[in-house]
């Protein structure tokens, strides 16, 4: 469906609302479907009971009762996920942005490194491509948001964007999973504000993104109910502030905060885990082997000093856009983490 953007943004809302409400509808009408399955396997069961023949008879009682208790479990974790689907919030602070050149430039800096890694295709910030399609299992859809006025973004007020950004809740309340998933909550609020003034500042580009962009396929509301995916990070309404930039092991370390390197590098940066949902990343400690000149030539070109080329999942083109102190920081950084 299309959704008209020139007729005012009560027009928009009251689009966007009837796009949701008829995703919300799909779930539901699929979940009555499992539990009208349930109740026809508990029927078939019962008429199994009143056939002649022993093995007809336990044969269809046994296959009935299997399925029907599988499907009720299935149904019960799917139900569990529409619940938490809809559980999360975080209250919109009460802010307004003041856009100075200073300020857009930081956006366009931590944008560039950073956002740009989910949210641009060809740059600009004009949309993501499907995220859900680089995860191992069929768990959903979820494409990163057109950031440009072409996108929804030109109707949120700063603080729903703060919101989006530190919690992980757009502005009609709705849970944003994969946003939630990452660290982007943990940019401190000065870098924060920065990217709203440059998002701010963007020219219209692109189209406007689905929605509702994220779309958990049953597959991934089951998992979703059964604890499965990854635990969003908890909202947070504190202060968050960066320590003074510079190539110093101490900012480094604020930047691999909010940069996603742990999810798929693991928490200690010492390697993935198999079976984890990202891909799987080598251990970090490998930088020792290198200078710093390498490892931000690494990061600037895709091939690492041994002339192996960095996979496309990894997101080197955003963080290699990073200034050389934000380089060097990371780099000091990495040298302190222990070798495993």
């Amino acid at each position: 469906m299309t959704i008209e953007i020139s007729h005012g943004f009560g027009r928009v809302k009251l689009v966007e609302t009837e796009l949701l409400e008829e995703y919300a509808m799909l779930n539901i009408v699929a979940l009555v479907a499992m539990l009208t399955a349930v109740a026809l396997l508990v029927w078939s069961g019962a008429r199994a009971l009143r056939a002649k023949h022993s093995l007809v008879k336990w044969g269809g009682v046994l296959l009935a009762a299997v399925l029907a208790v599988a499907l009720s479990g299935v149904s019960a974790l799917t139900a569990t996920g529409i619940v938490r689907q809809h559980s999360r919030s975080a209250p919109v602070p009460d802010l307004k942005v003041e856009t100075t050149p200073e300020r857009i430039a930081r956006g366009r800096a931590v944008a560039d490194g950073f956002c740009a890694g989910c949210h641009s295709k060809s740059g600009g910030l004009s949309g993501g491509g499907d995220v859900g399609k680089d995860l191992p299992l069929p768990i959903g859809s979820f494409v990163p948001a057109n950031l440009t006025p072409a996108g929804a973004l030109k109707h949120w007020s700063d603080g729903e964007i703060f919101r989006a950004i530190r919690n992980g809740v757009d502005a009609r309340g709705q849970w944003l999973a994969i946003k939630s998933f990452t660290n982007a909550g943990r940019l401190s609020d000065d870098d924060t504000k920065a990217v709203i003034a440059y998002i701010r500042s963007l020219p219209v580009s692109g189209e406007q993104t689905p929605d509702p962009p994220d779309r958990f396929s049953l597959l991934g509301l089951a998992m979703l109910g059964a604890g499965l995916l990854p635990d969003a990070k908890q909202v947070f309404t504190g202060t968050i502030i960066a320590p003074p930039k510079g190539p110093t092991a101490r900012y480094g370390r604020y930047l691999l905060s909010y940069q996603d390197c742990r999810e798929c590098h693991g928490k200690d940066l010492t390697g993935g885990v198999p079976g984890q949902l990202p891909p799987l990343g080598p251990d970090l400690a490998i930088v020792k082997d290198w200078d710093q000149a390498q490892f931000i030539a690494t990061m600037r070109t895709g091939v690492d000093p041994g002339g192996h080329r960095l996979g496309e999942q990894m997101p080197w083109r955003p963080i290699g856009r990073m200034d050389d102190d934000e380089l060097s920081a990371i780099y000091q950084y990495l040298l302190g983490l222990p070798r495993s």
